[in-house]
């Protein structure tokens, strides 16, 4: 059942009752990486209020998104419904959407390994990443380590820390091609307004092990071509 109700008959408008709610849209998020525990969504969401994710989680259990489940004896696990998977795309889309409009991080923002994965997601270029030899990579964002595998234009992540997930998710085998460690400077090389080598030469990247030529082809992996957002033209008119 929707939380709000807009009075109108549009397709749009339901969506907004059933995902529109403050905090739903990154439960949806956080699921769509895998399923997860109460206690995980809380420690993925820090800021939510408790009360408030427990009514979130109701409300979308009720509309068909979102199922709670048993997990191998450790508690429940909530889930999304194939009706819940369905909106990875726009998902995706609305991170894509974003990103043009993403300046530097507040004090006190933190950046999360399912966040960093779907990140991530949102940036991959499978066409490009098909015609490229097998890649796998460390990163480090934060406190963040994620290893992120690209193969035949696939792209399989999985948290290293700060802790790997109770639910899903293997530890990789073998070591990785390239290791690096960036701050918020990796989005400039996400939208390519900073090349690799510009990159590591500012100190944005780091290398910490392995090839570093790879960077460029991560840069063709993991790219957003962004549309500039109307505080950014603003930006730019002001410094002009």
């Amino acid at each position: 059942m929707a939380a709000r109700n807009y009075g109108q008959y549009c397709g749009v408008t339901t969506a907004v009752e059933l995902i529109g709610e403050r905090w739903a849209l990154l439960i949806v998020r956080d699921l769509l990486v895998g399923a997860r525990r109460y206690t995980d969504l809380k420690r993925g969401l820090p800021r939510i209020p408790t009360n408030i994710l427990a009514a979130r989680l109701k409300e979308m259990q009720e509309s068909g998104i979102v199922r709670r489940a048993p997990f191998k004896g450790r508690g429940p696990i909530y889930e999304l419904t194939p009706y819940g998977q369905a909106l990875e795309p726009i998902v995706l889309a609305l991170g894509r959407w974003g990103f043009a409009a993403m300046g530097q991080p507040d004090e006190g923002d933190v950046i999360t390994p399912d966040s960093l994965t779907m990140a991530l997601r949102t940036a991959f270029q499978p066409d490009a990443a098909a015609g490229l030899p097998p890649s796998d990579y460390e990163v480090h964002v934060a406190d963040v380590s994620l290893r992120v595998r690209v193969a035949q234009g696939g792209l399989d992540v999985v948290p290293l820390a700060p802790a790997l997930p109770p639910v899903g998710g293997d530890l990789p085998d073998g070591e990785p091609d390239l290791v690096f460690a960036a701050g918020p400077g990796i989005r400039d090389v996400i939208a390519g307004s900073l090349t690799p080598a510009e990159a590591v030469d500012s100190g944005a990247v780091h290398v910490l092990a392995g090839d570093e030529s790879l960077l460029e082809r991560f840069a063709r992996t993991f790219h957003i071509d962004t549309v500039a957002s109307p505080s950014t033209d603003d930006s730019a008119a002001d410094a002009a």
